[in-house]
């Protein structure tokens, strides 16, 4: 269903984002050094800090891919949510307010390949091109599927042609990120988390009510099949425990990972968990729900059901628009589009900050000034984005596919190498090394391989770790001075005060 501007779901679309404008403006005003444009200048409240986690973890897939999932398999597709949910409390609980701390005491690192570098001192700095690079390479690709994915949603509510659809979400993106970096990501962010929560706790509840209530709409869903309320149904041990593994990958994300280090102190990571948890399962849930109960709606309704049935990933839209008034629809539609545009404009920031922070001020312009690196940083964020708009203005291009490879390459490069960093002190910059390379290539070659259908994350991470222990005990151990700063991050950390880390200004 096509529409002109003049539509009441149109006009909800353009306030959104003219909404997303302002803030960038007004993070403009505050963004005066590459901390800031880069990390916020660690600043970031516990209900910032949270909602940002989520919403730049959560893209389209979470209004679209999963419950298109649900509505063609059942219940059976839940297993995911789970994995991510257990994922993400591992990730709030033993990496962020570690890394938080951590960062800080590493000469104040702004990246993850920053904090690498100061972490194991590594004089070569290898560590940080390798993971630069690696970041480059998946979040460019990352950022044209984003663009894809929103340019797909302006394409079906507008009718616009593709190319035209894809410039506007794409430069609705880079106004933004561009102005504001770093606040103006998250600050959006957190208006794109509460309307997508709004959007996924309304959703179900109203599909409900349209079908006489919870018992009836069960009864419906049974009615179809009572498989779809199997949660075992189809399921093997292998398939299970490759879509619980999935959870894993958190720890490796490198736009989730910058959120936890620009929180403002230690004393916000505690709050921010039980927010973020509480916003994930509730967003989670809605999306299963959404899934679930639509199979029950267009059973009653199959004149309505043309769209999922040519694509299930457009069971949300097509509810919104048949089950709502024009402006609350507009209001649900811009939930999946600011779940795009949340994720995407995190990454592009990242794929800047690697640009500015790891490659030109580390090797080209060591001494440039804070005003420079943040005008070298807009322009990363242009360049960046340039090249995603090439790789998605053929939305069909195989390269794109290679999208899939990314949560388990980063979850897989990076994810034991975070882990163990922050757990064990005996660790070396050779094991990282080594644990970053084998995490990406057994991605790769399982991947290829489709070895016994088990998702390449669990192989992958397990490897990754067993190459850090082993390199690490055969290479020397680490220097005192590294050493004594993991002793002091464990000592920081664990203190309930946050002023326990503010002597780390005093080893920079």
């Amino acid at each position: 269903m096509s529409m002109g501007l003049t539509h009441p779901t149109a006009i909800t679309f353009v306030l959104y984002l003219l909404l997303m404008a302002a803030i960038g403006v007004a993070a403009w005003r505050t963004t005066h050094s590459l901390s800031d444009y880069i990390l916020g200048g660690r600043r970031l409240g516990s209900v910032v800090t949270a909602l940002s986690v989520g919403a730049s973890d959560m893209s389209g897939w979470l209004l679209m891919g999963l419950p298109g999932a649900v509505f063609a398999t059942g219940l059976a597709e839940g297993w995911i949510a789970v994995g991510l949910v257990l994922g993400a409390w591992f990730n709030w609980t033993l990496v962020a307010g570690r890394l938080r701390v951590y960062t800080e005491l590493t000469r104040d690192a702004l990246t993850l390949p920053d904090y690498f570098t100061h972490r194991f001192e590594d004089r070569q700095r290898l560590l940080r091109i390798l993971s630069a690079l690696v970041i480059l390479v998946f979040f460019t690709i990352y950022c044209a599927s984003g663009m894809v994915a929103g340019a797909r949603l302006f394409e079906r509510t507008f009718g616009w042609s593709y190319p035209v659809a894809l410039g506007t979400g794409a430069v609705a993106t880079i106004f933004y990120v561009f102005l504001g970096g770093f606040l103006a990501v998250s600050w959006t962010d957190t208006v794109q988390a509460l309307l997508m929560i709004c959007a996924l706790l309304l959703a179900p509840v109203v599909v409900v009510l349209k079908l006489g209530g919870l018992e009836h709409a069960f009864e419906a869903v049974r009615a179809v099949d009572p498989g779809r309320l199997d949660c075992l149904r189809g399921a093997s041990w292998v398939g299970i425990v490759s879509l619980l593994a999935w959870g894993l990958g958190y720890m490796g994300q490198p736009h989730i990972l910058a959120r936890f280090m620009s929180a403002a102190s230690l004393e916000v990571i505690p709050p921010a968990r039980r927010i973020g948890m509480t916003w994930m399962v509730l967003c989670l849930a809605g999306a299963v729900l959404v899934g679930f109960f639509g199979i029950a709606h267009f059973a009653a309704h199959p004149e309505q059901a043309a769209p999922v049935r040519a694509n299930r990933e457009t069971v949300f839209i097509t509810l919104a628009q048949v089950l709502f008034n024009p402006w609350i629809a507009g209001v649900l539609l811009s939930a999946i589009l600011a779940a795009v545009m949340s994720t995407l404009s995190c990454q592009l920031l990242v794929c800047s900050s690697a640009l500015t922070e790891d490659l030109y001020k580390s090797f080209l312009r060591p001494k440039a000034g804070q005003r420079e690196l943040v005008w070298v940083g807009r322009g990363m964020v242009l360049l960046v984005s340039i090249a995603s708009i090439v790789l998605a203005s053929n939305p069909d291009s195989r390269v794109l596919g290679l999208v899939g490879y990314a949560w388990a390459g980063f979850g897989s490069a990076f994810g034991p190498v975070v882990l163990l960093s922050l757990l064990w002190s005996r660790m070396t910059r050779n094991g990282a090394l080594a644990g970053m390379l084998v995490g990406a290539l057994t991605v790769i070659v399982w991947r290829n391989a489709g070895w016994w259908g088990l998702y390449e994350m669990v192989p992958a991470f397990a490897l990754a770790c067993l190459a850090i222990v082993v390199f690490s005990l055969l290479d020397k151990a680490p220097a005192r001075s590294v050493t004594d700063l993991f002793a002091r991050m464990r000592t920081a950390s664990a203190d309930p005060d946050p002023r326990g880390c503010a002597d780390a200004h005093a080893v920079r």
